[in-house]
């Protein structure tokens, strides 16, 4: 599998995933069966650490709720069919926890790097491109301590993980710092090649995933809004009869309530990217742009849950990637 390019995790995986406690045991406590099913789940998703978040969420829909439920579970001693039923029930709530946020996660296997190595050209450029950005001065010399942020700097977009994800690169990177001076961009490059090369071969015998800090809206949010007849006559309420113009037309009015109000409801903040103005144009051009306030009650609520069906058909269809660095 080629690094560099993004996976999204949906818990696909985790339903087709068919585990059995070991045979040996006749009862397990509640701690051996979560650290079961944690380790079998991260097993089936390239490796990655669970986020504390998706394992807290995950427990919240068995019902494990909270630190007291939490320790009192681990320490419950449970018979093997409560054990193995238990373990299919987190497995199966964690996979729902991620079709409802995936994960989007980076494989570093080295393959990025070593197409930079094998390619002259490329590698010629980057390591151009590292130089003049670590030589602000313009003296046409860095000092060779340098060589890690080149490393850190070219990031996992081009293959070389955070060091706090690969602690074997700040092993390789302290071989390489071992002397003092200064390099032209000739020995800087001559320097970062070997660095490079080393770093792909241990990628190649242990793979990084590497979790992106991005959230997948997908319209599972919006959905669970619909679902629910007492939230959904709320934002309807609020949706309509919030502060407006009189002289606004009903959907100008839901339109300006959802760009404020909308991340509360699963829909994308209104200024994350183009693709979110695309979203919201393109839900709304399909509503009837004739309707204005004098629509009566039953037909505003109509109106406003018709909007949310249609956001969640789109983002079902066509998922907004939000960076929540950004």
């Amino acid at each position: 599998m080629s690094d560099g390019g993004i996976i999204v995790l949906d818990g696909n995986t985790l339903r087709s995933l068919h585990v059995s406690l070991p045979e040996d045991r006749v009862t397990l406590t509640g701690a051996q069966v979560l650290d079961f099913a944690e380790s079998e789940a991260s097993q089936s998703l390239f490796g990655i650490s669970l986020p504390p978040h998706l394992k807290s969420s995950a427990l919240r829909r068995i019902n494990i709720d909270g630190v007291d439920d939490d320790t009192s579970f681990r320490r419950t001693e449970l018979s093997r069919e409560e054990a193995s039923r238990k373990l299919s029930d987190y497995l199966s709530a964690i996979a729902d926890v991620l079709k409802d946020n995936p994960l989007v996660v980076s494989i570093l296997d080295g393959n990025t790097l070593r197409m930079f190595l094998e390619d002259e050209d490329d590698f010629a450029m980057i390591a151009e491109n590292l130089f003049t950005d670590l030589d602000t001065e313009d003296k046409g010399k860095i000092s060779k301590s340098e060589i890690r942020n080149a490393v850190v700097h070219m990031g996992v977009e081009m293959g070389v993980p955070p060091l706090e994800e690969f602690p074997l690169l700040n092993d390789i990177l302290k071989k390489h710092e071992e002397e003092e001076g200064e390099l032209g961009q000739s020995q800087f490059a001559e320097l970062l090649q070997p660095i490079l090369q080393e770093l792909a071969d241990a990628l190649a015998k242990k793979h990084v995933a590497f979790i992106h800090k991005i959230k997948i809206v997908n319209g599972s949010e919006i959905r669970k809004v619909l679902a629910d007849e007492k939230k959904l006559n709320d934002v309807i309420a609020k949706a309509l009869h919030g502060k407006h113009k009189n002289d606004q037309k009903c959907t100008e009015i839901i339109r300006d309530f959802l760009e404020k109000n909308g991340k509360e409801l699963g829909l994308p903040p209104s200024e994350a990217n183009e693709a979110v103005i695309l979203l919201y144009d393109a839900v709304f051009t399909d509503i009837d742009s004739g309707k204005d306030v004098s629509l009566d009650e039953d037909e505003s609520r109509k109106l406003v849950r018709e909007i949310l069906e249609n956001f969640a058909e789109q983002l079902e269809a066509n998922p907004v990637y939000c960076d929540l660095d950004g």
